[in-house]
């Protein structure tokens, strides 16, 4: 989904700079018999950016996963969840999916 968003960004004519744009993942994991099983994934990035890009960002950020080869794959299977931190020069905004 990373290399998604960034495809977005840049569609939208925001450059990708590895050292402003960053991502964690964290995965459930649970046990079913004598294996495991990935419940849910929160994929949660970190996008420094000018506040004129602001609109851009959040509208890539929310059509991303329809885009993305890896979530279309596993979203029946696997629970997966994003949310964002903007870095807008003085201000720091907060963005999650739509539930």
């Amino acid at each position: 989904m990373f290399g998604t968003l960034a495809g977005a960004l840049s569609g939208r004519k925001i450059p990708f700079d590895r050292n402003q744009f960053t991502a964690t993942v964290d995965g459930r994991i649970v046990g079913v018999g004598r294996t495991i099983r990935i419940e849910s994934i929160a994929l949660h990035y970190d996008v420094t950016a000018s506040s004129e890009q602001r609109e851009a960002i959040e509208r890539a950020l929310r059509v991303h996963p329809e885009g993305c080869p890896a979530h279309q794959s596993v979203k029946d299977a696997i629970t997966v969840t994003w949310h964002a931190t903007l870095r807008l020069g003085d201000t720091v905004v907060e963005v999650r999916e739509a539930e």
